[in-house]
């Protein structure tokens, strides 16, 4: 798409995706017009401290802005900070924000995120959910006076908060359904390891139990019932139950709303409308599948394909998926997909060494690898998932001793 007089591209969506879309169009030569609508007052900034340095009251809020002001200055876009979309007439080529007012557009990216999910009497004092800086700030505000912390969901989230309200030496608690924390991207023995790390720095696990309700008194929460029969008592609770892709506005549009925009392999869910970031279902041509990411990287990665597509590449949107998460003194990083039927080798190292790599295999091939505080060696395991290494050949290597997981 080239620049012509009166072309619009517009952005929905002010984070991570949103940002990259427009210093790609901006630095592949777009000189048109061009609007970054952001629902939030804060200009652009980085999510994944918000569960860890933004929380414990490391870093102020100002170190996960993206970009000074200046540099959005930069980009010369209509930044609309504070104003939500409402509802996108395809048609019509215009998008409705919550103000009554209306933007047309001739492209539009599709970069809004997704919205926490949550438990019902979820508005009583004391319960938050982490998703935005301003959750981040009111929850890390609860958590100064010191008090007993319940957190719901045991995936990366949840033992992100369980972990830096733990350095805050407060009394925490997690609860999950699954028998072990972040069981459905890493399995069992993964999940059997972040356990163990987290009740050896005195975080309570109630896995295997589901939360059966939110109990309060005088508006606010007192504790936590579960599902067999036990109550936890709570001053704060934060719900860490995933997300849901922010499509709400998106309603009649006519775009087709499955788990998330859904976009073919080049991110484009309509003619000259393309979606990025937590919000887009694509079809991965590298995997042969229709995936829908949350990561940081992701993010950033997509929309920058989607802004190229948006402008002519015509290329496939086909990564080898990366993130990582920081709990207490430990980095897991992990390259590519973890099917739950994957198996799963340790291929370097062992659990007990503190350090080691493990990749996983699925219908022949190697779908992912993982690094347990082992960046260098599974930055070097990423390309047995490019290349769809065989997983016989892995299966085939002696395993290092030990490399089970009690």
């Amino acid at each position: 798409m080239k620049a012509k007089g009166g072309k619009r591209i517009v952005i929905v969506g002010a984070s991570a995706a949103g940002l990259a879309a427009a210093e790609t169009l901006r630095r592949r030569g777009w000189d048109g017009e061009l609007a970054l609508i952001g629902d939030e007052h804060h200009p652009p900034y980085d999510r994944p401290p918000l569960s860890k340095q933004i929380l414990t009251g490391a870093w102020g809020p100002e170190r996960a802005t993206l970009r000074p002001l200046p540099d959005l200055a930069r980009l010369r876009a209509d930044l609309r900070l504070g104003q939500r979309a409402a509802a996108l007439d395809v048609p019509g080529r215009r998008v409705r924000l919550d103000n009554g007012e209306s933007i047309g557009f001739d492209a539009l990216v599709i970069a809004t995120g997704v919205a926490p999910r949550r438990l019902p009497d979820s508005d009583l004092a004391g319960v938050h959910v982490l998703r935005t800086l301003d959750d981040a700030l009111a929850l890390r505000a609860a958590l100064r006076p010191g008090p007993r912390v319940v957190v719901v969901g045991a995936g990366f989230l949840g033992t992100e908060v369980a972990a830096a309200a733990r350095t805050m030496n407060l009394n925490v608690t997690v609860v999950d359904p699954e028998p072990v924390p972040v069981r459905r991207p890493f399995g069992d023995r993964i999940g059997a390891l972040v356990a163990e790390l987290h009740r050896g720095h005195g975080t309570r696990l109630r896995c295997g139990v589901p939360v059966r309700r939110l109990l309060g008194a005088g508006g606010r929460v007192t504790g936590v019932e579960l599902g067999d029969g036990t109550t936890l008592p709570a001053d704060v609770v934060v719900l860490a139950l995933g997300a849901a892709p922010a499509t709400g506005w998106l309603e009649g549009s006519g775009l087709r709303l499955g788990d998330g925009v859904e976009c073919d392999a080049y991110c484009q869910a309509a003619p000259g409308i393309y979606a990025a970031g937590d919000v887009a279902s694509w079809h991965n041509p590298h995997f042969g599948t229709r995936m829908r990411l949350e990561h940081r990287m992701n993010a950033t990665e997509q929309a920058m394909a989607a802004a190229g597509n948006l402008l002519g590449d015509a290329t496939p949107f086909a990564p080898v998926p990366y993130f990582w998460t920081d709990q207490y003194d430990t980095r897991i990083q992990a390259y590519g997909i973890f099917p739950p039927d994957a198996e799963m080798r340790i291929v370097e190292g062992a659990p007990s060494d503190g350090h080691f790599t493990a990749a996983y295999g699925h219908h022949g091939n190697v779908v992912g690898v993982l690094g347990w505080n082992a960046p260098r060696q599974v930055r070097t395991l990423r390309r047995l998932v490019v290349e769809r290494a065989s997983w016989a050949a892995i299966a085939a290597t002696p395993a290092p001793s030990p490399a089970t997981v009690n």
